[in-house]
């Protein structure tokens, strides 16, 4: 094994140059690379460089680094992964790559400048493993969605999923507002919730479920109705609002204290076999009003226990605004805002309509003049097109 392992060093050393640490100012606009493991990297790195851990090289590399052109300096801690690691990536078609000679060892006891990589544990590492090797996430997202503050409106049939995929992906702060307690017919659907939890509090069976599955995330838990008086007090401070929410008044509350602080939302509602989600982006895009200027009629919103929900049909739409709030919050992709993403489960179909900024629009129409916030009459709380959740 010693011998084949020599000659794989010597096989590489024919086609992969090695540079020294003094070398690395004529690589100043190079990516670094360093391919050693999280618990090496956590010990201390060169400052800059890109972790990709040698066994993961092959199937990340081109999502972190796309541009085959692109200089890459390779280094690990003694220089001979780093070398074979290179050899892998001059195969795979980049052809401006060196590995650093004697590795990061070698970088320190020169005296070279290295620091200890901030933000991130070991275990983080462990547990992010797959959002650090891909494209448009890597560490530095990581800290974005471990520093974001995310607040989910409904902990029901949507805020469920969506706010179990959130605090999965590391949203490091999530807020649940709901005031109502877990009961057995909720079961069906709401899957922050087990029989245990029959009796309690909504937003204190959300907190322990979502604490169980990641400890990383601060559960900030509301047991109030959404009003007019607090809803400002709550959306405060929270980057993006998730409507899970499971009648009209509330989503027209959501929709016009979002228009105060600015707040971008990731709607969603189901009806029968029938979801639908959007976002709205204050000012950028149209609004909730734009799309429903004005709450229908009591006798034209049943509830869920007249019409009926299938069980699974707010996962699949709570887990589209879970996705729709981590693109937002990572900056990446494009987002739903101005088009309503439609679903129908029985035909198994998805279907799209374009929806646009209404210049006459009693809500947004002026950035000046926000729309006064009001409680809306209870007897409008059901939704034909959007029904409790």
């Amino acid at each position: 094994m010693a011998a084949n392992y020599k000659e794989m060093l010597a096989e590489a050393r024919q086609v992969v140059a090695e540079i020294t640490p003094d070398d690395m100012d004529r690589w100043s606009g190079a990516t670094v690379v360093d391919v050693r493991e999280p618990d090496e990297w956590s010990q201390g790195a060169i400052e800059g460089a890109l972790l990709i851990a040698r066994g993961t090289l092959e199937y990340s590399i081109a999502t972190q680094v796309p541009d085959q052109t692109t200089p890459i300096v390779v280094y690990c801690e003694a220089g001979q992964r780093s070398l074979l690691a290179a050899k892998v990536l001059h195969d795979f078609g980049y052809d401006n790559v060196v590995s650093l000679a004697g590795g990061f060892r070698r970088w320190k006891s020169e005296g070279h400048e290295w620091g200890q990589p901030d933000g991130l544990t070991s275990d983080q590492r462990v547990r992010y493993a797959r959002h650090l090797i891909l494209g448009g996430v890597g560490e530095e997202g990581q800290r974005k969605l471990l520093d974001a503050k995310v607040l989910v409106v409904g902990a029901g049939g949507l805020g469920s999923p969506a706010a179990l995929y959130l605090a999965a992906a590391g949203v490091g702060t999530i807020g649940i507002v709901d005031f109502d307690v877990v009961e057995t017919s909720n079961l069906q659907r709401q899957v922050l919730h087990d029989t245990r939890a029959v009796g309690q509090l909504k937003v204190e069976s959300a907190r322990d479920t979502l604490t169980a599955l990641n400890s990383d995330v601060k559960v900030e838990p509301y047991a109030e109705r959404l009003t007019s008086e607090n809803v400002l007090s709550l959306f405060r401070g929270y980057d993006v609002v998730v409507d899970g929410g499971d009648n009209f008044p509330t989503r027209y509350l959501i929709n016009d204290a979002a228009l105060h602080l600015n707040l971008p939302v990731v709607h969603g509602s189901i009806f029968r076999f029938e979801g639908q989600a959007t976002v709205f982006t204050p000012y950028d895009g149209p609004c909730y009003r734009c799309l429903f200027r004005k709450p229908p009629p009591p006798d034209l919103a049943p509830n869920c226990a007249e019409a009926g929900v299938l069980g699974v049909l707010p996962g699949v739409i709570g887990s589209i605004q879970a996705t729709e709030t981590l693109k937002l919050l990572l900056g990446i992709g494009e987002s739903l805002a101005g088009r309503l993403l439609m679903y129908e489960a029985l035909e198994q179909s998805f279907s799209e309509l374009p929806i646009q900024r209404d210049p006459e629009c009693p809500a947004c129409s002026d950035p000046e003049r926000p729309p006064v916030l009001i409680d809306y009459d209870e007897t409008c709380v059901q939704s034909g097109t959007a029904a409790r959740v």
